[in-house]
């Protein structure tokens, strides 16, 4: 059986172009995540599934460098990029993961992974309900739940965020990983302003000398220096706020 972690990565962003290689202590957010990725026990291999356009080159040199297969697609429809990819590597089990996010987790993904196993699930996540921080998400699926996504879902929307369709029909065994603090789903530690960027970086300059700072190492810094978690404080509100 084969499990594979797909990181979804483009060049494209609206409110931060070219987000994934901006630089963090020295080395483009993507090769952080990839990295982080290639790390997560019960992965067997990472792929990082890119849109098949000219800008996706200087996506691809970091996987290659990183030492990550890598899969074009189509940019709009991203479950199709998915199933490719999963197909590329003759994946029975697929975990997703955003390349914007440079704190994913291994021992996060690896607990997931095992929850998945042993509830036999279908479609598991660590969002449904979220109680870890946004940038900490990821979801995982069977080959055969991501085929029939992909063959069913139609709507633009689904098509585009990949696992809608998955997380919300009835007939799909699902399970979700909780962290016993419901009140960490309120940090924002993902990529996607300025304000982002910059709180990513001060968490870096100050965990440079630590090789893969986990969930409770960051919480810890963080604790210790607030000024830190301020940075994109406003940005964790404007969010919360439109979810509601």
């Amino acid at each position: 059986m084969t499990t594979a972690v797909i990181v979804q990565a483009r060049m494209g962003s609206i409110r931060l172009p070219g987000k994934v290689m901006k630089d963090l202590a020295g080395k483009s957010v993507l090769a952080h995540v990839l990295g982080r990725c290639q790390r997560i026990a019960g992965a067997d291999v990472v792929v990082c599934a890119v849109p098949d356009e000219d800008e996706s080159a200087p996506l691809e040199r970091v996987a290659s460098q990183c030492g990550v297969r890598v899969f074009r697609g189509s940019e709009c429809d991203v479950l199709a990029r998915f199933e490719g990819a999963a197909r590329c590597v003759e994946a029975n089990v697929v975990m997703r993961v955003t390349s914007d996010c440079p704190l994913i987790d291994p021992d996060v993904c690896g607990r997931l992974l095992k929850l998945r196993d042993l509830e036999r699930a279908d479609y598991a996540s660590n969002v449904h309900p979220r109680s870890f921080p946004q940038g900490l998400d990821c979801e995982i699926f069977t080959m055969a739940a991501l085929q029939e996504c992909a063959a069913t879902a139609s709507d633009a929307y689904d098509r585009e965020h990949v696992t809608p369709w998955m997380a919300r029909v009835s007939h799909l065994r699902r399970a979700n990983l909780e962290s016993g603090r419901p009140e960490l789903s309120d940090l924002r530690w993902t990529l996607d302003y300025p304000e982002d960027l910059d709180f990513l970086q001060a968490v870096y300059a100050e965990l440079r000398e630590e090789m893969m700072p986990g969930m409770d190492r960051v919480l810890h810094l963080l604790a210790e220096c607030p000024e830190i978690a301020r940075i994109n404080a406003h940005r964790r509100q404007a969010a919360s706020a439109s979810v509601v």
